[in-house]
């Protein structure tokens, strides 16, 4: 098979997977409700199953008390008992330091703090997905994640293409350039606005304030996109899985979404 060829078939294998993957996201975000919750909680799952299967310990104990923190979470967000969330945090601190003492041969104590940070890193801040989407606009407002996440990501990507010559992070990214990010901040803060004014009758929000949440939360997507493949940098790796052909792993395609879903869901909500 020709070299052209390969790449025609990475090509279609790409986009037929994220079209795929797209209409998921679409179905459960306008479905809402457990749907969407029962979604935000399986790609957490995934996600920290992969984060922790780089770190060496997917299936070992503390992975799977990692597992049970996140489920753990998931339940008090659904049944509305989010006051107890600090002290599940705690709890789930205790119990994995309870497994180094008594496990000390087999872990090291950065993968302690790795397991834990794993749980607010996926866990955590996927939920703001179902969080924002359940608040009385929600159903509109939620979609400001898509546009001020992928929208960058695309924008980004598109801007860098054609006028990318320096470089943002040459290191962690060498394709990525200073171009192509404001491309995509500009962007997605027009989207932004666009997408107010279409909808303006179902947002109290302005369409200035809209842009602005859109293009800040392009600008900390970058820095998940980047942060994400700091972790993969260091542990040699060129993705977290290959459960989306073509794009990799769950924390490949959502690490952009995994940094603004929170930030806009608390820009929205104090701002």
């Amino acid at each position: 098979m020709s070299l052209n060829s390969l790449k025609n078939k990475s090509f279609y294998t790409r986009l037929v997977s994220g079209i795929i993957l797209v209409l998921i996201i679409l179905g459960t975000i306008i479905g809402g409700g457990n749907l969407l919750l029962g979604f935000c909680f399986v790609i957490s799952i995934i996600g920290l199953h992969e984060l922790y299967n780089v770190l060496g310990f997917a299936k070992k104990i503390l992975g799977i008390a990692g597992y049970a923190a996140a489920a753990a979470y998931y339940l008090l967000v659904k049944s509305g008992n989010e006051n107890y969330i600090i002290l599940l945090l705690v709890a789930s601190m205790v119990v994995m330091m309870v497994i180094f003492v008594f496990r000390f041969s087999e872990y090291h104590a950065d993968q302690i703090f790795l397991a834990f940070f794993g749980i607010l890193y996926v866990a955590v801040m996927i939920s703001f997905i179902y969080k924002l989407r359940i608040q009385s606009e929600g159903t509109y407002l939620v979609w400001l994640i898509i546009l001020g996440s992928w929208g960058s990501d695309t924008f980004a990507y598109l801007v860098g293409m054609i006028f990318g010559k320096h470089k943002l992070a040459p290191v962690l990214s060498p394709k990525k350039s200073v171009e192509g990010a404001v491309g995509g901040v500009v962007a997605s803060g027009i989207l932004g606005i666009v997408y107010c004014l279409i909808f303006k009758e179902h947002i109290s929000v302005s369409p200035v304030m809209t842009g602005l949440i859109c293009a800040g939360a392009a600008v900390i997507s970058q820095i998940g996109d980047l942060a994400a493949s700091g972790i993969k940098r260091n542990y040699e790796i060129k993705d977290y899985g290959r459960l989306i052909p073509g794009h990799g792993g769950i924390l490949d395609r959502f690490d952009s979404i995994i940094f603004a879903a929170p930030v806009i869901y608390y820009l929205i909500m104090y701002v």
